[in-house]
């Protein structure tokens, strides 16, 4: 049965624009047939994006980008060919805006956001910095929800939220993006409304966005699902699907998550 007009949504962690390029991306991006595509950890600012041939998107989209103030480093984007009404770089915490955590475009059809949560995985100083964001960017998720229009907040939320959403969650118990009060801060930022696109959908599918490169892990599929679509309830009910690309292609070692609306 043929639906209505419908609009696609992806978000990537690229782990390097780069070397996410070199490895296909810009071949996936014509495949996956997206509008608006949100990607995290490009690693290059807006003038090395626009200086090197082949890296930005073609006549037609519009970027917005928040650059990290460290080169080679983190970094957001939205790319799209949808209008776009308006736009906002950053998210009002500094720290995060000097690594270039956030960025917002306004479409006609959603406000839609690429979000990059720091990681705790190095050591003490970063984990802790993680739990202040945490901490912090509950008013900015809480101000995204009194916008009073449809939002899309995606990408790498470097927290997987319950068991099924990674391999091996006993052994996992006591690393940084599986700890018990970062599952619960999950908790909290659902419980303002918000809803984990994939998980309403698929409430008992065990797939996974991210893995590590170490011990074949993703040959294994040993992974941990930290890639979000997270929408509010009008724009919940207006998708059709969303789904993790999978293990292939192998552009970061992240994979896309995916959702379509209709219009």
């Amino acid at each position: 049965m043929k639906t209505g007009p419908t609009w696609t949504l992806a978000t990537l962690n690229l782990n390097g624009l780069r070397s996410a390029v070199r490895k296909g991306f810009h071949d996936w991006r014509k495949r996956s047939r997206a509008d608006v595509i949100c990607l995290q950890e490009l690693r290059m600012n807006r003038e090395q994006v626009a200086a090197m041939p082949g890296h930005a998107p073609p006549r037609g989209w519009t970027v917005v980008q928040a650059d990290a103030e460290k080169k080679g480093y983190a970094g957001t984007a939205v790319w799209t060919r949808l209008p776009v009404r308006g736009h906002a770089v950053g998210c009002g915490i500094e720290r995060a805006d000097r690594e270039g955590r956030m960025v917002r475009v306004d479409l006609d059809e959603a406000t839609v956001v690429s979000l990059y949560v720091p990681s705790g995985s190095s050591g003490p100083e970063r984990q802790a910095w993680k739990e202040a964001f945490l901490e912090r960017f509950l008013d900015v998720s809480r101000e995204l929800l009194e916008l009073g229009r449809p939002v899309a907040l995606c990408g790498d939320i470097n927290i997987a939220h319950r068991e099924i959403d990674i391999h091996n969650p006993r052994g996992n118990a006591k690393n940084s993006g599986f700890l018990p009060h970062e599952r619960a801060w999950v908790d909290r930022l659902l419980a303002q409304g918000w809803v984990d696109l994939f998980r309403h959908l698929h409430p008992e599918a065990r797939e996974y966005s991210w893995w590590s490169n170490r011990g074949r892990a993703r040959e294994l599929d040993r992974g941990w699902r930290i890639d979000a679509i997270l929408v509010t309830p009008d724009l919940a009910e207006r998708a059709e699907d969303c789904w993790i690309v999978g293990r292939t292609p192998r552009l970061s070692d992240h994979a896309p998550v995916m959702a379509r609306f209709r219009r």
